[in-house]
């Protein structure tokens, strides 16, 4: 199993059951021992705290953890650090901060626990002791979790240890979500550098030549042709409804229909609650380019792409289906697994990205055989992870 499905089924095995307890003391009040609504309110808690480090660790995430983190450890303030500032404080005594932020230089350099003395001479100032953990990911500190107390005993010595090794565990699957985000945009801006070429020349090529014979025509495929190259060229959003990408896909089918004559047909069926299912931005269009440039332009005589995308149960099924002169399915296949290049336009950029987003089972399938045309099929989740689309807006799939 890769980062991304270690991520997610960590993150599922966190939250679901944090919830389902809470659920359960919500509705069962005033029921079970006084030990058992305490570690539904620990969990509660938890639950709380793990929202905003799944963040990464910044100062705005760090003010929304520390409220949760300090009922966790019953200490009178709790402090949260990058070794460089303190980015989240909650409780009394913050004339102590730069105390803390002394103990935390300290560990951040050294990468050792520690507890320390603080020098007050407020005599109503119960805090004397500050216990600092350092936070580690992929086994370097990227941070320090202070406890402050009036006494450093071992218990809560020890209960600092063990919510610092959650803590740690949260900021980890932070950093391999922003891992995941950063190989998907990297791969997205490979896809747009390879098929951007040789679309871009066709597609002009064939403006210029209705020119002096269409005008009108030629008008009408530039706007196309700009509409169509103001998507692809975004740059904001990872994901976007199906209807935006079927419109890109128009489009694009206009302007190749424009140099392919009668040779080109095309048939689009698409369910109508299929539209606003959300899928990976430019997710169909390089499937449909490697259709037409793989399938039906080596082909002599007209050919035909048949777009579908039609529910199936909790997914939506998508296919994209030519007639052309095919391909060799284990070139095909190792193209796919990465151990051999292809001239395939961006399927296996897309694969990668299918998986990356919703798991290994949602990759990319495709039959095809010399001589028999190839047909891509695709499946998304239609109640999907909420995901970001091109507006900067969350959306949820479906």
């Amino acid at each position: 199993m890769n980062n991304v499905g270690v991520a997610v089924t960590i993150a599922v095995l966190l939250v679901l059951p944090v919830a389902a307890l809470w659920w359960w003391a919500r509705r069962h009040r005033g029921m079970g021992s006084e030990a058992d609504r305490a570690t539904l309110r620990t969990l509660h808690e938890a639950n709380r705290a793990a929202r905003p480090l799944r963040e990464g660790l910044t100062e705005a995430s760090a003010e929304r953890a520390v409220r949760s983190l300090r009922p966790l450890l019953t200490a009178p303030a709790v402090a949260l650090s990058d070794g460089r500032s303190v980015l989240g404080w909650d409780g009394h005594g913050e004339e102590h901060r730069a105390d803390v932020l002394a103990a935390a230089m300290t560990t951040f350099e050294d990468g050792r626990a520690r507890v320390d003395r603080i020098s007050c001479e407020d005599p109503g100032c119960r805090l004397r002791d500050v216990i600092s953990v350092p936070l580690v990911v992929d086994g370097s500190v990227v941070g320090t979790l202070h406890a402050v107390v009036t006494m450093a005993g071992a218990p809560v010595i020890k209960a600092t240890h063990e919510v610092a090794d959650w803590v740690s565990g949260q900021l980890e699957l932070a950093e391999v979500d922003r891992r995941r985000s950063g190989l998907v945009e990297a791969e997205l801006r490979a896809l747009r550098a390879q098929i951007s070429p040789h679309f871009i020349y066709n597609a002009l090529t064939t403006i210029a030549a209705f020119v002096r014979t269409d005008p009108d025509r030629a008008r009408e495929l530039l706007l196309e042709f700009a509409d169509f190259t103001r998507y692809s060229f975004r740059r904001r959003g990872e994901y976007t409804a199906l209807a935006d990408e079927l419109q890109a896909i128009e489009q694009y089918l206009t302007l190749e229909r424009a140099r392919f004559g009668d040779r080109l047909r095309v048939t689009l069926r698409i369910a109508p609650d299929c539209l606003t299912v959300m899928v990976p931005y430019l997710s169909l269009q390089p499937v449909v380019e490697n259709a037409v440039r793989h399938g039906l332009e080596p082909k002599s005589g007209p050919g035909e792409i048949v777009v579908e995308a039609l529910s199936d149960g909790a997914d939506v099924r998508i296919s994209v289906e030519d007639n052309g002169v095919g391909e060799d399915p284990e070139r095909i296949q190792a193209a796919l697994d990465g151990v051999a290049q292809a001239d395939s336009v961006g399927l296996s950029n897309v694969d990668m990205r299918l998986r990356a987003t919703f798991g290994e089972q949602y990759g990319l399938v495709v039959e095809t055989a010399p001589g028999a045309g190839t047909r891509v099929l695709m499946h998304v989740p239609r109640f999907a992870a909420r995901t970001h689309a091109a507006d900067g807006a969350t959306h949820y799939g479906g």
